[in-house]
């Protein structure tokens, strides 16, 4: 079964917001919790497997969004997690998941009302 393409939007909007809160506290605060870094790396992997599954769906209409990187990215959470690195799980929580943002909303702008 397809779910339907703004359910991963909707979820991918979810999952940048809660990084985005935990984040804000700051880089050395992210550094010395383990509870945030567990609540970060589980929303980034919720995203990347959301957006995997966006891909498909719609892709071909938005070839700025990093769909690759996401899925490399995702494969590293779920099967190296023990090779992580915090200072670049840092980096792609505050830095690239920001850049990420205006692209999900564009295509959950078009989704909701195709007209537009």
């Amino acid at each position: 079964m397809t779910r339907d393409p703004r359910e991963y939007v909707d979820h991918i909007e979810e999952c940048i917001d809660h990084i985005e809160q935990w984040v804000a506290e700051g880089r050395h605060h992210f550094l010395q919790d383990v509870r945030t870094q567990a609540a970060v790396l589980r929303k980034l992997q919720e995203l990347a497997e959301s957006l995997s599954r966006l891909e498909p769906l719609v892709a071909d209409r938005y070839a700025e969004v990093p769909w690759r990187e996401v899925r490399a990215f995702r494969n590293v959470i779920v099967h190296d997690y023990l090779g992580l690195n915090l200072d670049r799980i840092w980096d792609i929580a505050s830095r690239h998941v920001r850049e990420l943002k205006p692209h999900i909303a564009s295509i959950g702008r078009d989704l909701r009302d195709p007209m537009a």
